[in-house]
């Protein structure tokens, strides 16, 4: 019953009980994995044994190729659990698969009485179809604490899922602290109020909001990740969705003589960053501090929604498009995520943009996220680029449940469960048949999810069929639903709100 659903994955009559003698043989990391996560609410202390002696033994075996980066095998027998893998992340994986196999109190944190820890016989060897197996979190809009960012990286560990990307700017709030530029989080990560209700009807709650991560706490988080197998990529979002730091700074936006304050509407802002070499070397600063605190090799760097009013305004802007040999204001997007690619690419980092790159000079090696639409993969493919899935119309986990009245304030649209758990990356006609799609993602993003409960509300059990299209083992739904019941249990466990299914029709 898990999820999700292995490659291959057979059961047999009887299973193994985890009791006080149990010991483990495992790569240091891998035995202070199963000590973390199973000691606590089994109350079993696991010690170090030798292999012969240990009824939890997990070999890495860098000579399995065939099970790839994140593959493993799996055995529960009469002598115990036995795992192998090649790589490291293939054994975190194998203890996660590992904890959905026992009872689902064993995905809990505190100690569970009465519980039996019992381990049916089964058969396991499973590797995921995509690299890139993520969900974003946007605490731009609304700040989130380490605890809830915590409690995601747990739930896609258990799903097997690896990327935590981290939305880290808007318009409406910066939240990463940026030591060289004090005021960002100074000025930028406080905004006056917010709007209440949908945004089209124009309301405020007249409540200042606030909020950053110190460095130091998301060293941390990334710590706490990597123990995990998941990689967190931060997201500094530019040249739009830049209101905050404007506010912060004027002299980066195109009038430095406005005084902007952090935004306190929804929406899309025509604020974005002017063309100046000082602008540019400040990201760059930016940037230097966010490789220092996130080692992914990844950042991304948005430039989604970048309306070019602004720069056709500014006779600076005007000058840059002049000296670039640009006609198109909207052009001068390429130039600015080209910029700090090529930065970024002496850090040893890779960019990832939003798709409205592709037809705005995106650099050759640049990931890209289609969002718009299905067909925004197909031509992202098509331009040659590496992609990761992520259209609107079926893994943004901001969109209601159902079209039903009683569903919380969303912004728009709606997702079910049944529709996300259809989804397949790859476009039937993608160019390569698709080998370039190297990954899924689902997006959280924070318009209309001020807590963490309604955060969590959206995000689960969504999360659980997105990463089952990131595994690519999606089979028939009313298989998934079974399985998704004692997901739930899990969860229920892990003390996290989620929205109960549907019933199947």
């Amino acid at each position: 019953m898990l999820i999700p659903q292995p490659t291959s994955y057979s059961t047999a009559p009887g299973h193994h009980e985890l009791t006080a003698a149990t010991a483990v043989h495992a790569p240091a990391e891998i035995a202070a994995l199963l000590r973390e996560l199973l000691s606590p609410v089994t109350g079993l202390p696991l010690p170090d044994a030798a292999a012969h002696a240990a009824e939890l033994l997990f070999t890495l075996d860098t000579t399995e190729t065939e099970l790839g980066e994140e593959g493993y095998r799996l055995t529960v027998g009469d002598d115990g659990v036995r795992a192998v893998a090649g790589t490291l992340a293939g054994l975190r994986w194998a203890v996660q698969a590992l904890r959905q196999l026992l009872p689902p109190a064993a995905c809990g944190s505190t100690p569970a009485e009465g519980v039996a820890w019992l381990v049916p016989y089964a058969e396991i060897t499973d590797r995921p179809r995509y690299a890139w197996r993520g969900v974003l979190i946007d605490v731009g809009r609304w700040y989130q604490p380490v605890s809830w960012l915590r409690t995601v990286v747990d739930l896609l560990a258990l799903h097997r899922m690896n990327v935590l990307h981290l939305h880290l700017t808007e318009d409406q709030g910066w939240r990463f602290e940026v030591r060289r530029y004090p005021l960002l989080t100074g000025v930028g990560a406080r905004r006056r109020e917010s709007p209440v209700g949908h945004e089209n009807i124009k309301q405020a709650d007249r409540t200042p909001h606030d909020g950053w991560y110190t460095q130091d706490e998301l060293r941390e988080l990334v710590a706490y990740a990597a123990r995990r197998g998941v990689t967190v990529v931060p997201e500094i979002d530019l040249p739009g969705h830049t209101t905050a730091a404007i506010a912060a700074y004027p002299e980066l936006g195109n009038d430095p003589a406005a005084r902007l304050e952090t935004g306190t509407r929804w929406g899309v802002y025509s604020t974005v960053l002017n063309c100046d070499d000082a602008t540019v070397d400040f990201m760059r600063h930016v940037l230097d501090e966010l490789v220092d605190v996130f080692p992914a090799a990844y950042v991304h760097l948005g430039g989604d929604e970048v309306p070019p009013g602004e720069w056709a305004a500014n006779p600076a802007a005007r000058e840059r498009m002049v000296q670039l040999g640009l006609t198109d204001p909207e052009d001068l997007l390429g130039w600015w995520i080209t910029v700090l690619a090529d930065h970024l690419r002496t850090h040893g980092r890779r960019v990832v943009v939003w798709d409205e790159l592709v037809k705005r000079g995106a650099p050759a090696d640049a990931v890209v996220m289609a969002w718009r639409d299905e067909a925004k993969v197909a031509a992202a493919l098509e331009a040659g680029h590496d992609v990761i899935a992520t259209p609107q119309s079926h893994v943004y986990l901001d969109h209601a449940e159902s079209d039903r009245a009683g569903e919380p304030l969303s912004i728009g649209g709606h997702s079910p469960l049944d529709r996300v758990y259809g989804y397949d990356p790859e476009p039937a006609d993608a160019p390569d048949g698709g080998n370039r799609v190297i990954g899924v993602q689902g997006n959280l993003w924070g318009e209309y999810l001020p807590t963490v409960g309604r955060a969590a509300y959206s995000l689960l059990p969504r999360l659980s069929a997105i990463a089952e299209a990131g595994w690519g083992t999606r089979g028939e739904y009313a298989d998934f639903r079974a399985r998704l019941d004692v997901m739930l249990a899990r969860f229920d466990a892990l003390g996290v709100a989620y929205r109960r299914p549907d019933p199947l029709a």
